[in-house]
């Protein structure tokens, strides 16, 4: 594009405001429930919530809890509920971060340093990992020259970890095991209890991905669905990541890292006094630290309580158990046994990737997932209302591809 030069004279809001509103027009439909990736629509009332925290302590600085201990203690509050959850033990600590990219890289700085503190990686640090967990690990480890070992998972359609695979592949430079509950490409709950027994057994530390079921398994199994021990009940799980922003139905950016003593948690800030400056530490990646980030998680998670939560995750899970069936009944497969809210759906007889353009044609803002290609949808509470009107476009658009209509475009950008 051309460059843009700033103009030399200020524009009126109302001009401005309008020229946001036509650019975005033609955005994802996410308030329509035509989007099943990106954003969790939990409703008006949330999103007002949400609004309100965020801008009342938009220009407070979390980098500060000094100058503002409101902050500090909302975040406080927020790990403390998050370690409730999730069976956090006494003495358990964590942080708020920014997204679930920055959960992961700091739990795995945290293993680095742990390992190099306790004669582990004298070599070359490496991770052990499932096929299926997310690329942030990869992304965490190319910062830190970090080796990645990524293990097919089990070959019997269950799309989990495979747990004697993975500890095969420790040794004495590992510094960190990888399960996750759900792995995002198929929506599956690693066996996260046997995981743990293996990491202890090799001494590595194993980090649970929950980024999407942090904030969502532990509702879901008081709603009875049988969700297996997958956070710190386990063993052997020394560190967790758990997004608000997804499940927790905070503000964007928002997400926790958790940690099962403060010892382990002491490897991961940073904290340094060798230059010109005031002393500067910083528990996260970044410096700045959005305080309506952290003013929003508090205030949902406040609003919203056990109760709020359990009703919602319970449409979530309704209504994936709808998709499922719907989907069953045009003659797809839904990949393993999914609880949450990600389901994963291929046709015997027509690539997923052509049946996707269908859908985006007919305004439908999904995913994929490449192994093996399949359709995939993280549901929100807002997809209750929309259900019915996904599956009859899904069988309309099945019936397009099998007359002989192409998805070639989507299947070369995903393939």
């Amino acid at each position: 594009m051309d460059r843009v030069l700033m103009p030399e004279t200020g524009r009126p809001w109302d001009d401005i405001h309008a020229e946001m509103m036509d650019r975005g027009a033609n955005d994802a439909k996410w308030r329509d429930g035509k989007t099943a990736v990106y954003v969790f629509n939990a409703g008006e009332d949330v999103a007002r919530v949400q609004k309100a925290a965020y801008t009342a302590f938009m220009s407070e600085n979390g980098l500060g809890p000094l100058a503002f201990p409101s902050l500090a203690r909302m975040e406080e509050e927020v790990i403390q509920m998050a370690l409730g959850l999730l069976h956090g033990p006494e003495g358990a600590a964590g942080a708020i971060t920014s997204g679930g990219t920055d959960s992961i890289t700091m739990a795995v700085k945290a293993a680095r340093d742990h390992a190099r503190a306790g004669g582990r990686a004298r070599e070359r640090a490496n991770i052990v990992l499932p096929q299926s967990a997310h690329l942030a690990f990869d992304k965490a480890s190319h910062l830190m020259d970090i080796d990645v070992r990524r293990i097919p998972m089990k070959d019997d359609g269950s799309y989990q970890a495979d747990v004697e695979a993975m500890s095969a592949a420790c040794d004495g430079d590992t510094i960190m095991m990888v399960g996750s509950a759900p792995n995002f490409p198929h929506g599956i709950i690693d066996p996260i209890e046997a995981l743990g027994e293996a990491a202890a057994a090799k001494g590595v530390w194993l980090h649970v991905d929950a980024c999407v079921g942090g904030y969502f398994a532990p509702f879901a199994r008081m709603n009875g669905v049988p969700v297996p021990n997958f956070d710190f009940a386990a063993a052997g799980v020394q560190s967790m990541s758990a997004d608000l922003h997804k499940y927790g139905y905070a503000a964007k950016g928002a997400s926790t890292v958790l940690f099962r003593s403060e010892e382990l948690y002491a490897h991961m800030p940073f904290d340094l006094k060798c230059w010109s400056g005031a002393q500067m530490k910083t528990p996260t990646l970044a410096g700045t630290r959005p305080g309506g980030a952290i003013a929003a998680a508090w205030a949902v998670m406040n609003y919203l309580g056990i109760a709020g939560y359990r009703r919602l995750q319970g449409m979530v899970c309704e209504t994936r158990e709808r998709v499922d069936a719907g989907v069953r009944a045009l003659g797809f497969e839904v990949l393993g046994a999914p609880m949450l809210g990600i389901t994963t759906f291929r046709h015997p007889e027509h690539h997923s990737f052509a049946v996707y353009g269908e859908m985006y044609r007919r305004g439908w803002f999904t995913s994929v997932t490449r192994e093996p290609p399949s359709l995939h949808l993280m549901l929100s509470p807002k997809h209750a209302e929309v259900a019915d009107d996904y599956l009859a476009d899904l069988k309309a658009s099945v019936e397009a591809v099998a007359a002989g209509s192409t998805g070639a475009k989507v299947e070369a950008r995903y393939s």
